[in-house]
């Protein structure tokens, strides 16, 4: 059987995908502020004219899809990113999901009733019907953990997020911070609520070069997302690269997935993309330096391709393997 992959255009199938960067968003928004205070973010037509010229960039530096995690908490608008796909040939796969480090929107803190939870029905119409009446169907499911922990409303997003994959059979990719090793415990919730944590991309790994808490991770079955090349806050590129380079001589590409979590507009941080501090925080930095120096540090052309093309067509095509 042939499987498939949503994406903003439509479905593709999984080994069309080519190469693809696992956690990269078009655009990063607060919403309401840009609403009210629309400034900053200027023209809608500029703001598309520049996604679809940096995604064209993209495209000619080898890459050929990307996966936008970005779920309610960071702006998403799928029209807006419907009317950039239409105009690039790179494809882009879009997520359901819910971004919050602490406290759930005050729409849902009282929707959940007669044991369905409005999280996870919002996220089932997503994958199964599309987002709003864009047609687009949702790809993945996002949900985030960070320094604050499994606060009960985090906890809630990550069961519901469970809950969805089950009903659904759609692939979960997290956000996490490392430091505090926090896809610990997103492995422990994910498996309470019965998800395959081969299903699973645990985010943000590539932000530690603590090697014990990765291969818990490893050995637990997820997929790390070595995934924030160029945000040097945390890890150097020579660090990330050369903890890449490691799990792939103890022979674990196949569970390794990159990217950089970067953007074509991002409002949390003043400043058009790049940023003056972080000058490698773009879509080109893996193709121009990334993958020269991983090869150079002894990653073979073949583990390049499993993390870039295999990993992704397995993870994203397993939707169709069978859901629940």
């Amino acid at each position: 059987m042939v499987s498939s992959v949503e994406t903003a255009t439509g479905p593709i199938d999984a080994s069309d995908l080519g190469r693809v960067l696992m956690h990269e968003h078009v655009f990063v928004i607060s919403t309401e502020i840009q609403q009210n205070y629309p400034q900053e973010w200027g023209e809608e037509q500029d703001r598309i004219d520049d996604a679809v010229s940096r995604l064209n960039e993209l495209k000619k530096s080898g890459i050929d899809t990307i996966l936008d995690p970005t779920a309610i908490g960071l702006g998403r608008y799928i029209p807006r990113i419907q009317q950039v796909a239409e105009q690039i040939d790179l494809k882009i796969v879009c997520a359901t999901g819910l971004y919050t480090f602490n406290e759930l929107p005050h729409y849902y803190r009282r929707r959940n009733t007669s044991g369905v939870d409005a999280l996870t029905t919002h996220f089932v119409q997503d994958i199964v019907e599309g987002f709003a009446n864009t047609g687009v169907k949702a790809g993945v499911i996002k949900c985030a953990t960070d320094k604050p922990g499994l606060t009960p409303d985090v906890e809630r997003v990550l069961r519901a997020c469970a809950q969805a994959h089950r009903e659904t059979g759609c692939p979960i990719t997290t956000h996490t911070n490392a430091e505090t090793e926090r896809g610990l415990d997103q492995q422990k919730i994910f498996l309470e609520e019965g998800v395959d944590l081969t299903r699973v991309v645990i985010g943000h790994c590539g932000d530690t070069n603590d090697l014990d808490y990765l291969q818990r991770l490893l050995d637990a079955g997820s997929i790390l997302g070595m995934d924030r090349f160029g945000i040097d806050g945390y890890l150097t590129t020579d660090q990330r690269v050369e903890v890449v380079a490691r799990l792939c001589e103890k022979g674990f590409a196949e569970q390794l997935v990159l990217s950089h979590d970067a953007s074509c507009y991002i409002d949390w941080i003043e400043g058009e993309v790049p940023l003056a501090p972080l000058p490698n925080w773009h879509y080109l930095h893996i193709s121009r330096d990334v993958i020269p120096a991983l090869m150079q540090a002894g990653v073979s052309e073949e583990q390049i391709d499993t993390m870039l093309v295999d990993n992704p067509e397995r993870f994203l095509g397993s939707q169709n393997l069978g859901g629940y």
